[in-house]
């Protein structure tokens, strides 16, 4: 990632290689009406000595959310070039608008190795402390690349992004403090998303469960966060069925890992459980070959709980985390669990598998009857569970469920500040739940191909402790991009690290929990 500064002189006499300024979208919607500058880029236009609406008028910029236009500034100001980037209606811009049209400066600007910007400025009513952290945010995510295993790097050389705090007479000394602030925090979030991207976009080979558990205890080293891994041995003496299970048909065995960051003082104690399935083949019922192309995402799940805890302990978040990892591989092979057996897990119940490709919500039962034996105030587990997610929501929209109206209120508002949008689903026990009993045993892993997302997430809630509000975030479509659109780069996008840390500093502010504001 490139790293972030905040200076205090103008930008028009900043040295970076490129100047970044908004522009808002005509408010009459008629794309033949010109652009409206945003606050910040009327002083380049004057001291470029442009007319700077006529050069956008002229290279047919119409201040679209994302869209840019590259100005050269003759050696006016230090830039070389100034981006014009643009935010969408003025009436309509929010957070989001800034963290995309941010990322989309990134983008633009893969060639150079400094920007300074004023995009911060753009929307004074959201805030200088919000305003700033969307944009760092943004220009982090939108720098984003993995090139760990190509043999030659990409021409891509953003090393130092600057924000532009004008320390003039007029100034407010209170802002540069909240922009300082801001980027502070945007480091930690964007760094959450970097983490969990990184390992989603690892090759299979390089992240099998040990030695994805090795790397998981590596990222928090140094943090106030204690780490424990149960091996297979411990996982056996511990009864964890479903872990074991899934994770029989592969040479490297499962893992579970305890992430617990406990501050002082704190009241309110969260478990995150995560699907670490590392590859997914589909077991015995064999995925088709193009359905294996994108299954080292399977494990996002885990990334992101990983991510989160090891971002609120480096934001000093006053809350008690438990980060479970469910990790395994599930893979086909002659001690793979077959199509009909049964398996015992944690909590005692047994389990027909009907379909050896429903296996993440096996390993996730065992972690959430793990977690309720913490007895946390709230359990909240991330998944890439069901295809039928990405049916009924496509890419871009991640699935609720969620036994406390209270905590999917505060989930559903913490995805829409992040810019992450989840949709609820019900957590239809009375319509569906019969679908959930076996044949021979408690209950059965798969159903019938309908309500595919609502039985699996039926299925888990099995699993949860009486009484404790929990949530289930299916982020099968969103955890993973097959093209660029947004802050989201192809591969892994990182989803919903940031939703999960928005919702934990509203818990560390005093907002509720759930039904009994635990």
């Amino acid at each position: 990632m490139p790293t972030l500064d905040v200076v205090t002189t103008p930008l028009t006499e900043t040295e970076a290689a490129l100047a970044v300024v908004g522009a808002f979208a005509p408010a009459s919607g008629e794309r033949t009406d010109p652009p409206e500058l945003a606050p910040g880029a009327a002083a380049v236009a004057e001291a470029l000595g442009i007319d700077l609406v006529h050069e956008l008028v002229a290279v047919d910029h119409d201040g679209s959310v994302g869209s840019v236009a590259r100005i050269p500034t003759r050696g006016a100001i230090p830039a070389s070039t100034l981006l014009v980037v643009g935010l969408g209606k003025a009436a309509e811009a929010g957070t989001l608008q800034l963290r995309r049209a941010a990322a989309a400066a990134a983008n633009a600007a893969e060639r150079v190795s400094s920007l300074v910007t004023t995009l911060h400025t753009a929307l004074p009513e959201l805030g200088a402390e919000a305003a700033a952290q969307a944009v760092a945010e943004g220009v982090l995510l939108g720098a984003y690349r993995f090139g760990s295993y190509r043999s030659e790097a990409r021409p891509f050389e953003l090393e130092r992004v600057l924000l532009s705090v004008d320390a003039g007479a007029d100034a407010d000394a209170d802002v540069g403090d909240a922009v300082r602030a801001a980027v502070e925090v945007a480091r930690v979030t964007a760094g959450a998303a970097t983490l969990t991207r990184d390992l989603v976009n690892t090759p299979p080979q390089d992240k099998r469960p040990p030695a994805l558990a090795d790397r998981a205890a590596a990222a928090v080293e140094g943090l106030p966060i204690e780490v424990r891994i149960l091996d297979e041995d411990a996982l056996e003496e511990g009864g964890y069925g479903g872990i074991l299970g899934v994770g029989r048909g592969s040479s490297e065995p499962p893992r579970l890992v305890e992430l617990t960051y406990a501050p002082e003082g704190a009241t309110t104690h969260v478990a995150l459980v995560g699907k670490g399935i590392t590859f997914d083949t589909g077991g015995i019922s064999l995925k088709p070959s193009n359905a294996m192309e994108t299954m080292k995402l399977d494990m996002a799940g885990a990334a992101t709980v990983l991510a989160v805890v090891r971002a609120a302990a480096q934001l000093e978040l006053p809350v008690r985390l438990t980060g479970l990892l469910a990790l395994a591989e599930n893979m086909p092979s002659g001690s793979a669990t077959r199509v009909s057996d049964v398996l015992t897990m944690r909590d005692g119940t047994t389990v027909e598998v009907i379909n050896t490709d429903a296996e993440g919500r096996l390993v996730l039962g065992d972690a959430l009857a793990h977690a309720t034996e913490l007895g946390p105030d709230a359990i909240v587990d991330v998944a890439t569970l069901t295809g039928a997610a990405v049916v009924a929501l496509g890419e871009r929209i991640g699935v609720l469920m969620a036994s406390d109206d209270a905590l999917a209120d505060a989930l559903l508002a913490a995805s829409r500040t992040a810019g992450e949008p989840l949709w609820p689903l019900p957590l239809a026990t009375q319509e569906y739940g019969e679908r959930l009993e076996g044949a021979i045993a408690d209950l059965k892993n798969a159903g019938t191909r309908s309500a595919g997302t609502i039985f699996a997430g039926l299925f888990l809630h099995r699993f949860v402790g009486e009484g404790i509000p929990w949530a289930h975030l299916d982020v099968a479509g969103v955890a993973w991009s097959d093209e660029p659109f947004g802050e989201h780069g192809k591969g892994g996008t990182g989803v919903p690290a940031r939703t999960l840390l928005v919702w934990l500093q509203g818990l560390a502010d005093g907002a509720a929990m759930g039904a009994e504001d635990a």
